[in-house]
């Protein structure tokens, strides 16, 4: 099972719809998915159409062991993709897990303990809320890789090198075995002169780690969830949709093992 954190501690830089849509795309391509909501908004769910009240168990009983993976994941509408919702009880998780022994490889243990009979996944997707807290820290410690969105704004650097640095204390303290899949553009203006200088930074320092495919500013990604459902669903042919099938196209060529046909 490939485990891959989406996280950037910057907000609004396009992490949940990228989560929601790559996911999306790599059901499509056959694979058995999970998305996992690891932030206190639930917005991953939302987007997914996952009702409020159809939360019965959420990533908060998975992280604090009051349910096993298999009673909190639930199908969503998309075939062969599964959804682990989140609600508010989330945000008081950072708080509890204070007290908690092990309390940064708590979601590493609810993903490796197997229950007979149950199948498992292919791919696990972790949206990550926009901090650096331990809600994040948990998904790194039990991630193989991380996928970073990185919106295409000055700001936007100063946090990814942040990340970075967070990212090699994870390495060297609690999981020496992740690694960065890639570096995903979002919002994407070429009519912006900026935007391209951002790119083309982005690219000069960390060369082929950044995808190829970016992701332009659409109006159809920006409606969607409002309809409960990825972009990919709800309007195939936009360009934003046509991003996210060639960005999980290349994201499927990066990983390791259990490639398949997209």
């Amino acid at each position: 099972m490939i485990t891959i954190a989406i996280a950037n501690q910057k907000g609004g830089v396009g992490k949940t719809t990228s989560a929601i849509n790559i996911a999306t795309a790599m059901a499509a391509s056959g694979w058995r998915t999970l998305l996992i909501d690891l932030d206190p908004q639930g917005n991953a769910s939302t987007g997914l159409g996952i009702e409020n009240s159809a939360r019965e168990y959420t990533s908060y009983d998975l992280l604090m062991g009051d349910a096993t993976l298999s009673q909190a994941a639930q199908p969503s509408e998309i075939p062969s993709l599964d959804v682990v919702p989140a609600t508010q009880d989330l945000s008081g998780a950072e708080v509890e897990l204070v007290a908690v022994e092990d309390r940064t490889h708590r979601l590493q243990k609810a993903l490796a303990s197997q229950e007979p009979g149950f199948a498992g996944y292919d791919v696990v997707f972790i949206d990550c809320p926009p901090s650096l807290g331990l809600l994040t820290l948990n998904a790194l410690c039990a991630s193989n890789t991380l996928l970073v969105p990185l919106q295409c704004e000055f700001f936007a650097l100063e946090g990814l090198s942040q990340l970075l640095q967070t990212v090699e204390r994870v390495q060297q303290r609690f999981n020496p075995d992740l690694g960065i899949v890639g570096i995903a553009l979002t919002m994407f203006d070429r009519r912006n002169r900026l935007t391209d200088q951002v790119a083309d930074d982005v690219r000069d320092c960390l060369g082929k780690l950044v995808f190829e495919n970016v992701i332009p500013r659409n109006v159809r990604l920006s409606e969607a969830p409002s309809h409960g459902m990825p972009a990919l669903i709800y309007d195939h042919n936009c360009s934003g949709s046509k991003a996210y099938i060639g960005l999980a196209r290349e994201l499927i060529e990066r990983l390791p093992e259990k490639r398949k046909a997209a």
